[in-house]
């Protein structure tokens, strides 16, 4: 059984701004808007027309909710062997859920993202929960 500080950990890793990393740098790159995720993000729960502030702080508590479901979901599910691998494909399944089912049928402005740059976040989210697992194990368990 994980312990609820494995969770934390893994849920606080994966939340910061590290899994939006590759479709910021796609973004930049490509001479797109880094924000464009962010906005989609807070469309959500506010309307388009949002100050900054506001859009940043609505994209905030839809990332960090959205990402302690899946958290709670991986917790439960992922084994204790191989961790970095599992928590890979269940990121990349999150994706094709998230992006391709649940995005369609409720929020258009994400599923209107490029889809490639947003699967990588989802991979680079998958990445740094897994280490967070990692860390919020007792020393002793470490692998």
């Amino acid at each position: 059984m994980r312990t609820k500080r494995e969770l934390l950990y893994a849920w606080l890793l994966a939340t910061l701004p590290l899994s939006g990393i590759p479709s910021t740098v796609y973004a930049l790159l490509t001479g797109g808007d880094p924000l464009e995720a962010t906005r989609a993000a807070a469309d959500m729960l506010l309307s388009s027309e949002s100050s900054l502030i506001r859009m940043l702080l609505a994209a905030t508590l839809v990332h960090a909710s959205v990402s302690l479901f899946w958290s709670i979901v991986l917790w439960l599910a992922l084994p204790r062997r191989r961790t970095m691998l599992w928590a890979l494909l269940a990121s990349a399944a999150i994706a094709l859920v998230d992006l391709r089912v649940i995005a369609p049928a409720f929020f258009p402005e994400v599923a209107a993202l490029a889809f490639w740059p947003q699967f990588a976040d989802h991979l680079m989210w998958g990445a740094c929960y897994s280490v967070g697992l990692s860390l919020g194990r007792p020393r002793a368990t470490r692998p």
